[in-house]
């Protein structure tokens, strides 16, 4: 009898996505729109509510040559 198990992970990652090509950059507008869909989509995913403030790596910000990626992410294990 084998002595193992196994699992799968299944990642969804969820991106907005803030054109900024060099010299010019990302408008802070635009960072603050994209910003406030994503924690919202964020906050209805898990059920947060507006008052309670979300953990400090909730999102995260990627910085690339031609935009700025605000982004989270969710695993789901199974056996």
């Amino acid at each position: 009898m084998a002595d193992y198990t196994s699992e799968t992970i299944t990642r969804t990652i969820r991106r907005w996505i803030i054109p900024a090509a060099e010299p010019w950059g990302a408008p802070a507008a635009e960072v603050r729109k994209a910003w406030a869909a994503a924690e919202l989509d964020y906050r209805r995913h898990f059920g947060i509510p507006a008052e309670q403030p979300l953990h400090d790596d909730a999102l995260r910000f990627h910085v690339t040559d031609e935009a700025v990626v605000i982004e989270w992410q969710e695993e789901a294990r199974r056996q």
